[in-house]
């Protein structure tokens, strides 16, 4: 009888799934539109008001876009009093959608993530991830890779496309 062999361990490819980089922790929104008169006008005293309001435990240990859904002039000023009342409890805070956010926490674990291990090494990236990852954070990380690995395929073991040898 014939043993069986796996080959893919035996070739000293080293999978790299990137959703490893994937910071963890709640993702929350605050909508601008809610601390508006009608949902359309800014008026100062209000706007300070329902600020003052806001629990920022709810933001502990969280990361938080501040976003507005409805088409109105917002002055910077309010962006910095809402970042000032949560900014000590919130993990991170940016202004934009929930794909911004996401596209900078890879942006900074990627630019933080030690690579060293991978050199002159054959690097496949896995192709599928239950998380959602920006398709920036795959540019991002290729800059990383190139000047480091041997060679570096996208994909699975038993189906990958090969990006570049060095």
């Amino acid at each position: 009888m014939k043993e069986i062999v796996n080959k893919v361990a035996g070739s000293g490819l080293v999978n790299f799934d990137i959703s490893d980089l994937v910071p963890k922790g709640k993702r929350l929104g605050i909508d601008i539109k809610d601390f508006l008169w009608e949902g359309m006008i800014l008026k100062e005293k209000d706007f300070r008001e329902k600020i003052k309001n806001i629990d920022e435990e709810i933001y502990r240990d969280a990361y938080v876009y501040i976003y507005c859904s409805e088409d109105v002039i917002i002055p910077l000023w309010a962006y910095f009093l809402i970042t000032s009342k949560i900014t000590d409890a919130a993990k991170k805070i940016v202004f934009g959608n929930r794909e911004d956010l996401e596209v900078l926490l890879m942006h900074n674990a990627i630019q933080t993530y030690d690579f060293s291990e991978l050199r002159d090494k054959r690097v496949l990236v896995k192709g599928c991830s239950d998380e959602l990852i920006p398709n920036n954070a795959y540019v991002e990380l290729v800059e990383q890779l190139k000047p480091l690995v041997k060679s570096l395929m996208f994909g699975e073991a038993c189906s990958n496309v090969p990006i570049f040898k060095n």
